[in-house]
């Protein structure tokens, strides 16, 4: 009698610890009565009818994240596989619809992301495809809200976190930003040689420009410094022809004197007697003496027929009036 009385408080103890039960923050439980729903516990400690009531499942409430990847073709028929990322949860206040209109959410998701990018990517190109993640991950938000919304879920963001084209298609898009980069690097590289180019020729007509000028100021010197001389050689009785013949003689030492004092120097200049400085200047004074009698003689000429000319016109300048009377 005893062993059954205490078998009896054992299963009594043991049915009691049963109709209790405690409920997770942010969980709901389903309590079914008899194979039937009879409510929805929330988060904290509950009683429920022993061997009457039962908890049929508990749903979570927490943000969850579902990653599909989808592969799919581009406008320009280029094979790119994608990687959305779902966040979603059940909403709180339609835990029933979440727990018995559908059994494996993740793979009604799945469903509509499939669908949405398969309808939406084969409409742009594979740049346009980067271009425009964003706009694809609102229309697979957009559709999963309106057909989620209905089996207790709420769609909290859509996010397309990657796309992956073809490994052909990389390797030829790297190709192309090589190449671009590099057009890039020719155009500022010849750019660059140009203005060094035309800087060049700017500085080297600058230089040409002040050489000439140099050339010209020296010039002008050594012709004063000419003139000066003559007029010291006239001064002691050398005339004009015998004074140039020797500055230019002098010249012609002053210059086998700058030749020689160059160590390095092969030059040779022949003649380089000393009867060839003598020579020089008597051809020279002799060609300044002949050169003076032709002009001697073109001005005696030039006046004889300016003369005759005179007398020619002259007479018909006095037959004109007769003739006018």
């Amino acid at each position: 009698m005893n062993i059954a009385l205490l078998i009896i408080l054992v299963l009594g103890f043991f049915i009691l610890l049963s109709s209790f039960f405690t409920v997770r923050q942010q969980t709901s439980v389903i309590i079914e009565r008899f194979g039937k729903f009879h409510s929805v516990r929330q988060s904290g400690l509950h009683l429920k009818i022993p061997l009457i009531d039962r908890v049929a499942g508990r749903v979570n409430l927490k943000i969850q994240q579902l990653d599909v990847i989808i592969e799919t073709k581009t406008k320009d028929n280029v094979f790119v596989k994608l990687k959305v990322s779902v966040q979603f949860m059940v909403i709180k206040d339609t835990v029933y619809d979440a727990f018995y209109k559908l059994e494996y959410a993740h793979d009604q998701i799945t469903s509509y992301v499939f669908d949405v990018v398969r309808a939406e990517v084969p409409k742009l190109k594979l740049d346009d495809v980067f271009e425009r993640k964003d706009d694809i991950a609102i229309a697979v938000k957009s559709e999963l809200n309106e057909a989620m919304t209905t089996y207790g879920y709420t769609i909290i963001n859509t996010l397309v976190t990657d796309i992956d084209p073809d490994i052909q298609v990389k390797n030829a898009m790297n190709r192309i930003n090589a190449a671009d980069r590099e057009k890039t690097v020719a155009e500022f590289e010849a750019e660059a040689s140009r203005i060094r180019i035309v800087a060049k020729a700017k500085a080297e007509a600058e230089s040409k420009r002040l050489q000439g000028q140099g050339i010209a100021d020296q010039r002008r010197e050594i012709a004063r410094g000419l003139v000066e001389s003559v007029d010291v050689l006239n001064r002691v009785g050398i005339n004009s022809q015998e004074a140039s013949a020797l500055i230019v003689v002098t010249q012609h030492y002053d210059t086998l004197q700058a030749i020689g004092a160059d160590t390095n120097s092969n030059l040779i200049l022949l003649p380089n007697s000393p009867q060839a400085g003598s020579e020089m200047l008597n051809n020279m004074v002799a060609s300044f003496s002949a050169s003076n009698q032709v002009g001697e003689m073109m001005k005696k000429t030039s006046r004889k027929q300016a003369k005759k000319e005179a007398r020619e016109i002259q007479p018909a300048k006095e037959e004109d009036p007769e003739e006018e009377i």
